[in-house]
């Protein structure tokens, strides 16, 4: 297997190969990781996200959670213990207040947890610095689209440190 780069892009032809890249992406991931994911509707962020939980393990229906905020799932780390996959969609919210009032960065701090966020670009600010930033974008026919993503470094909430 070829590793896997901090940040490039690639371009999906259809659900399952942008299912696909979320498996692939779901072994990178580590407890405490947060993926930010951001694109217009019907981009395919659920569609990725589907394939980062399957990655993950976690065998429940994945759904968006555009009118609950968070859907909380339980899948398995690489050592096999049980992990929490906690999927946000933020389209609906209109301040960064909402985001803490439902205990969001308690979550996303969450060692045991990974955090995968829908319309993240809505409140960057509230996001750790350390994070995969995803961009998903709508390709020349109905079921292309590239993904741009990359890995950012940082030591804190909203401070990059590249």
């Amino acid at each position: 297997m070829t590793e896997f780069p901090a940040a490039s892009q690639i371009h999906t032809t259809g659900a399952a190969q942008t299912a696909a890249f979320g498996r692939q992406l779901a072994m990178e991931l580590s407890p405490g990781d947060l993926v930010a994911l951001s694109g217009d509707l019907g981009a395919g962020k659920t569609c990725l996200i589907q394939g980062i939980a399957e990655g993950l393990g976690v065998t429940e229906v994945v759904n968006s959670p555009t009118f609950v905020l968070l859907n909380v799932y339980t899948g398995r780390s690489d050592a096999g213990t049980a992990l929490s996959v906690y999927h946000f969609d933020l389209y609906r919210l209109a301040t960064s207040d909402e985001l803490e009032d439902i205990g969001a960065l308690e979550f996303f701090d969450d060692p045991q947890g990974i955090s995968l966020v829908e319309w993240a670009e809505r409140m960057p600010e509230l996001l750790p610095a350390r994070r995969w930033e995803i961009r998903l974008e709508h390709g020349a026919t109905a079921d292309e689209r590239t993904i741009c993503w990359q890995r950012t470094a940082g030591d804190a909430h909203g401070e990059k440190t590249e």
